[in-house]
């Protein structure tokens, strides 16, 4: 017998496929999304969907109770280049969130909780190259402080409480199904649209500014399998890295002309330059394959073929 699930901010970027994946695994009705409007027809249309205010906790009761949820994907949360914008309005949606969901789980109220935290918790100080689980984390932006004292959080619920909450540092994250959601990282989802629309892109990240990058599909399989894991080394409460791929605005230019040889890239980093310059160029993720088996399957000329092959339809 499936239990019942709840999606947090199921609208955006990660939540709409992550929402279609669990509907597939777990069956259509057992599976709730919500968001704070109704945005997304594909979500909304194929089965039970909420319109709810994540920071609301009486209205998140609410729906719990209502559907008898045991398990809470909370994915609501403001990204890094908006949450720049308006930082206290981040902070505020990005703990509070996280606080109903964790006193829900010590309440017994749900029983299982993914919170999502991010290569944003790591700083100007910590190891570009190779990145450990474990070292010096001192972010600068708000959405990094706010993902890393989630982390603290998160570790202090499972330490004091027995709350079963897990976790992955995604690193940034592309898909052909939504939109750019205001991420630093959002330029290696934008370029495919422009370049099928324009034949051009101006990148607001310089050239050779290197990040840690994931597909899509690989983050879905990466946190359906943190959620089903059964093994007895898996360490609930810890924010796991998880790595697949890195490249800069460059060398995904140039993957792209193997495809499309007319396209051109221009160069106007902003705002965001400096927060891509505090995060690294790639991380370890030892942790996660050895605790839980985590392997990724796309690499950069894979995703690119991918990509350009399913906008183009």
């Amino acid at each position: 017998m499936h239990h019942k699930i709840l999606i947090l901010g199921a609208c955006g970027q990660i939540g709409t496929e992550l929402t279609i994946a669990l509907r597939e695994q777990h069956g259509v009705d057992n599976v709730v999304a919500s968001d704070i409007r109704a945005t997304d027809d594909a979500v909304m249309n194929a089965g039970p969907f909420e319109i709810l205010d994540a920071t609301d906790l009486h209205a998140l009761e609410d729906v719990i109770m209502h559907y008898e949820i045991e398990t809470v994907y909370l994915m609501a949360a403001m990204l890094s280049g908006t949450a720049e914008k308006f930082p206290m309005k981040a902070w505020s949606l990005n703990m509070d969130t996280l606080f109903h969901v964790l006193n829900l789980a010590k309440d017994k109220k749900i029983s299982k909780i993914f919170w999502p935290s991010s290569i944003a918790v790591f700083g100007p100080d910590t190891p570009k190259e190779n990145t450990p689980q474990l070292c010096i984390m001192a972010p600068s932006s708000v959405y990094g402080m706010s993902k890393l004292a989630g982390e603290g959080w998160c570790q202090y619920y499972h330490l004091k409480y027995g709350v079963d909450v897990r976790s992955l540092r995604y690193p940034g994250l592309i898909s052909w199904k939504t939109q750019p959601g205001g991420g630093t990282t959002d330029y290696a989802v934008d370029i495919f649209h422009k370049a099928i629309e324009d034949g051009a892109y101006e990148s607001f990240l310089s050239p050779e500014t290197t990040l840690p990058m994931m597909y899509m599909e690989d983050a879905i399989r990466a946190t359906l399998s943190i959620m089903e894991s059964e093994s007895s080394t898996l360490k609930k409460g810890m924010a796991y890295n998880v790595s697949a791929m890195s490249f800069n605005p460059q060398e995904l230019a140039h993957a792209i002309r193997k495809q499309r040889p007319e396209f051109q890239i221009s160069y106007a980093p902003d705002f965001r330059q400096s927060i891509a310059d505090s995060w690294p160029d790639n991380v370890s993720d030892i942790e996660a394959q050895k605790d839980w088996q985590w392997k990724p399957q796309f690499y950069l000329e894979d995703m690119v073929k991918d990509m350009l092959l399913h906008l183009n339809r």
